[in-house]
Protein backbone atom coordinates (compact mmCIF):
# COMPACT_ATOMS: atom_id res chain seq x y z
CA UNK A 1 0.00 0.00 0.00
CA UNK A 2 3.07 2.40 -0.57
CA UNK A 3 1.68 4.05 -3.27
CA UNK A 4 -1.52 4.98 -1.39
CA UNK A 5 -1.51 8.46 0.85
CA UNK A 6 -0.43 7.43 4.36
CA UNK A 7 -3.36 8.22 5.97
CA UNK A 8 -5.37 6.18 3.49
CA UNK A 9 -3.37 3.19 3.87
CA UNK A 10 -3.55 3.18 7.15
CA UNK A 11 -7.91 3.77 7.07
CA UNK A 12 -7.37 0.54 5.29
CA UNK A 13 -5.18 -1.26 7.31
CA UNK A 14 -7.67 -0.80 9.98
CA UNK A 15 -10.42 -1.95 7.49
CA UNK A 16 -8.93 -5.20 6.81
CA UNK A 17 -8.03 -5.48 10.69
CA UNK A 18 -11.07 -5.34 12.25
CA UNK A 19 -12.17 -7.99 9.78
CA UNK A 20 -11.24 -10.63 12.36
CA UNK A 21 -13.65 -9.45 14.06
CA UNK A 22 -15.79 -12.11 11.86
CA UNK A 23 -13.77 -14.70 13.48
CA UNK A 24 -14.11 -13.99 17.02
CA UNK A 25 -17.31 -16.19 18.23
CA UNK A 26 -19.21 -15.24 21.22
CA UNK A 27 -21.28 -17.81 24.10
CA UNK A 28 -23.98 -17.14 22.38
CA UNK A 29 -25.68 -18.70 19.82
CA UNK A 30 -27.81 -16.95 16.64
CA UNK A 31 -31.76 -16.71 17.03
CA UNK A 32 -32.05 -19.76 15.31
CA UNK A 33 -29.65 -22.03 17.44
CA UNK A 34 -27.56 -23.37 14.71
CA UNK A 35 -24.24 -21.77 15.64
CA UNK A 36 -22.35 -19.11 17.64
CA UNK A 37 -22.40 -15.53 16.64
CA UNK A 38 -19.66 -13.40 16.08
CA UNK A 39 -18.38 -10.34 17.53
CA UNK A 40 -18.98 -8.85 14.06
CA UNK A 41 -22.57 -9.67 13.90
CA UNK A 42 -23.09 -8.86 17.46
CA UNK A 43 -22.05 -5.44 17.20
CA UNK A 44 -24.32 -4.86 14.00
CA UNK A 45 -26.78 -6.13 15.48
CA UNK A 46 -26.51 -3.59 18.54
CA UNK A 47 -26.29 -0.84 15.70
CA UNK A 48 -29.60 -1.61 14.45
CA UNK A 49 -30.79 -1.72 18.19
CA UNK A 50 -29.61 1.25 18.93
CA UNK A 51 -31.91 3.49 16.16
CA UNK A 52 -34.79 0.87 17.11
CA UNK A 53 -34.92 1.29 20.83
CA UNK A 54 -33.59 5.04 21.15
CA UNK A 55 -37.45 6.13 21.89
CA UNK A 56 -37.14 3.93 25.15
CA UNK A 57 -34.04 6.24 26.90
CA UNK A 58 -35.35 8.73 28.84
CA UNK A 59 -32.66 11.14 28.44
CA UNK A 60 -31.90 11.82 24.86
CA UNK A 61 -28.66 10.44 23.60
CA UNK A 62 -26.91 11.28 20.60
CA UNK A 63 -27.24 8.23 18.04
CA UNK A 64 -24.52 8.24 15.96
CA UNK A 65 -22.32 8.83 18.63
CA UNK A 66 -23.76 5.22 19.98
CA UNK A 67 -23.97 3.74 16.40
CA UNK A 68 -19.90 4.45 16.49
CA UNK A 69 -19.57 2.92 20.49
CA UNK A 70 -21.59 -0.13 19.35
CA UNK A 71 -20.14 -1.08 16.60
CA UNK A 72 -16.24 -0.94 17.78
CA UNK A 73 -16.91 -1.39 21.21
CA UNK A 74 -15.58 -5.38 20.97
CA UNK A 75 -12.77 -4.22 18.63
CA UNK A 76 -9.66 -4.78 21.27
CA UNK A 77 -11.44 -8.62 20.92
CA UNK A 78 -9.28 -9.26 18.21
CA UNK A 79 -6.63 -9.71 20.18
CA UNK A 80 -7.74 -10.02 24.26
CA UNK A 81 -10.58 -12.37 23.39
CA UNK A 82 -14.31 -12.99 24.20
CA UNK A 83 -15.17 -13.48 27.72
CA UNK A 84 -18.07 -15.21 29.06
CA UNK A 85 -19.95 -12.94 31.24
CA UNK A 86 -20.80 -15.55 33.70
CA UNK A 87 -17.46 -16.59 34.04
CA UNK A 88 -15.56 -14.22 36.51
CA UNK A 89 -12.16 -16.64 36.36
CA UNK A 90 -11.83 -15.85 32.78
CA UNK A 91 -11.82 -11.81 33.83
CA UNK A 92 -8.92 -11.77 35.30
CA UNK A 93 -6.53 -9.94 33.72
CA UNK A 94 -8.87 -8.76 31.34
CA UNK A 95 -8.84 -4.97 31.42
CA UNK A 96 -5.04 -5.28 30.98
CA UNK A 97 -5.37 -7.11 27.83
CA UNK A 98 -8.01 -5.08 26.31
CA UNK A 99 -6.08 -2.05 27.33
CA UNK A 100 -3.11 -3.48 25.06
CA UNK A 101 -5.34 -4.34 22.70
CA UNK A 102 -6.86 -0.66 22.18
CA UNK A 103 -4.01 0.88 22.03
CA UNK A 104 -2.27 -1.34 19.26
CA UNK A 105 -5.80 -1.85 16.96
CA UNK A 106 -6.89 1.91 17.47
CA UNK A 107 -3.16 2.87 17.09
CA UNK A 108 -3.34 1.33 13.48
CA UNK A 109 -5.44 4.96 12.36
CA UNK A 110 -4.27 8.02 11.60
CA UNK A 111 -3.84 9.99 14.53
CA UNK A 112 -7.07 11.90 14.56
CA UNK A 113 -9.19 8.81 14.00
CA UNK A 114 -7.55 6.36 16.40
CA UNK A 115 -7.78 8.82 19.17
CA UNK A 116 -11.58 9.48 18.48
CA UNK A 117 -12.21 5.59 18.42
CA UNK A 118 -9.85 4.72 21.48
CA UNK A 119 -11.62 7.82 23.30
CA UNK A 120 -15.29 6.58 22.34
CA UNK A 121 -13.86 3.16 23.78
CA UNK A 122 -12.85 4.27 26.85
CA UNK A 123 -16.21 6.28 27.37
CA UNK A 124 -18.59 2.95 26.47
CA UNK A 125 -16.23 1.43 29.64
CA UNK A 126 -16.61 3.74 31.56
CA UNK A 127 -20.31 3.89 31.67
CA UNK A 128 -20.86 7.85 32.69
CA UNK A 129 -22.13 9.45 29.69
CA UNK A 130 -25.98 8.84 28.44
CA UNK A 131 -24.52 7.13 25.13
CA UNK A 132 -22.49 4.72 27.17
CA UNK A 133 -25.20 3.75 29.39
CA UNK A 134 -27.37 3.20 26.30
CA UNK A 135 -24.69 1.19 24.44
CA UNK A 136 -23.45 -0.87 27.55
CA UNK A 137 -27.63 -1.33 28.38
CA UNK A 138 -27.79 -2.93 24.70
CA UNK A 139 -24.48 -4.98 24.74
CA UNK A 140 -26.61 -7.26 27.79
CA UNK A 141 -29.98 -6.80 26.30
CA UNK A 142 -28.86 -8.46 23.24
CA UNK A 143 -27.36 -11.80 24.69
CA UNK A 144 -30.75 -11.91 27.06
CA UNK A 145 -32.72 -11.56 24.17
CA UNK A 146 -30.97 -14.60 21.98
CA UNK A 147 -30.31 -16.43 25.12
CA UNK A 148 -34.30 -16.68 25.73
CA UNK A 149 -35.43 -17.22 21.79
CA UNK A 150 -32.74 -20.20 21.58
CA UNK A 151 -34.62 -21.79 24.67
CA UNK A 152 -32.33 -20.58 27.18
CA UNK A 153 -28.86 -21.11 25.18
CA UNK A 154 -25.94 -20.59 26.89
CA UNK A 155 -27.56 -20.67 30.16
CA UNK A 156 -28.23 -23.65 29.75
CA UNK A 157 -25.14 -24.84 28.56
CA UNK A 158 -23.58 -23.37 31.74
CA UNK A 159 -26.03 -23.83 34.09
CA UNK A 160 -26.24 -19.85 34.53
CA UNK A 161 -28.67 -19.18 37.63
CA UNK A 162 -31.44 -16.86 37.02
CA UNK A 163 -29.94 -14.75 40.20
CA UNK A 164 -26.92 -14.22 38.26
CA UNK A 165 -28.88 -12.96 35.02
CA UNK A 166 -30.98 -10.62 36.93
CA UNK A 167 -27.95 -9.10 38.41
CA UNK A 168 -26.21 -8.73 34.75
CA UNK A 169 -29.31 -7.16 33.59
CA UNK A 170 -29.84 -5.19 36.31
CA UNK A 171 -28.23 -1.92 34.65
CA UNK A 172 -30.58 -2.31 32.05
CA UNK A 173 -34.01 -1.31 33.69
CA UNK A 174 -31.58 1.36 35.52
CA UNK A 175 -30.99 3.11 32.42
CA UNK A 176 -33.91 2.43 30.42
CA UNK A 177 -37.02 1.46 32.72
CA UNK A 178 -39.19 0.71 29.51
CA UNK A 179 -36.33 -1.44 28.42
CA UNK A 180 -36.06 -3.12 32.44
CA UNK A 181 -39.81 -4.31 31.66
CA UNK A 182 -38.82 -6.14 28.38
CA UNK A 183 -35.99 -8.02 30.65
CA UNK A 184 -38.49 -8.85 33.30
CA UNK A 185 -41.10 -9.87 30.50
CA UNK A 186 -38.63 -12.45 29.37
CA UNK A 187 -37.29 -13.34 32.76
CA UNK A 188 -40.49 -14.58 34.36
CA UNK A 189 -41.02 -16.27 30.90
CA UNK A 190 -37.58 -17.65 30.73
CA UNK A 191 -38.05 -19.20 34.73
CA UNK A 192 -41.69 -20.51 33.82
CA UNK A 193 -40.25 -22.28 30.99
CA UNK A 194 -37.75 -23.91 32.74
CA UNK A 195 -34.94 -22.07 30.60
CA UNK A 196 -33.34 -20.41 33.80
CA UNK A 197 -33.76 -22.16 37.31
CA UNK A 198 -34.30 -19.89 40.34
Amino acid sequence: MEELPKRLAEQISFIIEIDKLKNIYRQNLVADGSRRENDAEHSWHLAVMAFLLAEYMPEPVDLLKVIKMVLLHDVVEIDAGDVFCYDPAAAVGKQEREEVAAQRIYGLLPGDQGRELRELWEEFEERETPEARFAACLDRLQPFLLNFFTQGGTWRIHNVPAGQVRKRLATVGETSPALGEVVEHFMEKAIELGFLKE
